[in-house]
């Protein structure tokens, strides 16, 4: 006996429904590696090209704030004064503004005066004193070959070189493109 509630299907119905079967896993095979395409070429360029950190305090206060996501271009390798810079020092991830460069000569004076090759620095976009530390950094420094003098924007409280030294190229990351800020995600 035969089951009456069943069509019957042709042979042209048969072949238009493999079809449909064949065309539906094609577009998964493609659709599956356009995304592992996907997924290796934005390894590549976060990974290897350009980074994203976000901001852990307010060193860079009142231009970049805590929590604020900075986006760096890690191939850059010539730094000038001014670059804002993402580096690493006792395995922290920090951000500051170069200010000094291999063969510079850089001194804060107890007049909290940034003095690069015994000239004074005028800084119109920094708002704060530059005072100097209680640490291991003793003035003049001198920087060698591959050494940058780190300084946050806030002066006041930041952790930069005046608190670790002279930054080694080695350290540093990358070159901040572009701020994204917390309160616009």
């Amino acid at each position: 006996m035969r089951d009456s509630s069943r069509k019957v299907q042709t042979p042209g119905e048969v072949i238009a429904h493999r079809r449909k079967k064949l065309n539906y896993r094609a577009e998964i095979s493609t659709f599956l590696t356009r995304a592992v395409v996907l997924v290796i070429v934005a390894f590549i360029l976060m990974g290897l090209i350009f980074g994203i950190t976000p901001m852990a305090n307010n060193d860079m206060s009142p231009r970049i704030s805590a929590g604020d996501l900075l986006f760096y271009y890690r191939l850059e390798k010539e730094f000038v004064s001014s670059d804002v810079v993402v580096y690493e020092k006792e395995n922290v991830t920090c951000a500051g503004r170069i200010v000094a460069k291999a063969g510079d000569t850089v001194e804060i004076t107890e007049d909290c005066e940034l003095r690069v090759n015994e000239s004074i620095v005028m800084e119109n976009d920094i708002y704060y004193i530059t005072p100097q530390y209680d640490s291991e950094v003793t003035y003049p420094v001198v920087l060698g070959e591959g050494e940058y003098f780190v300084l946050g924007d806030y002066r006041e409280g930041a952790k930069d070189s005046r608190y670790y030294g002279a930054v080694d190229e080695k350290e540093i990351k990358g070159k901040v493109i572009t701020v994204i800020r917390r309160s616009n995600l």
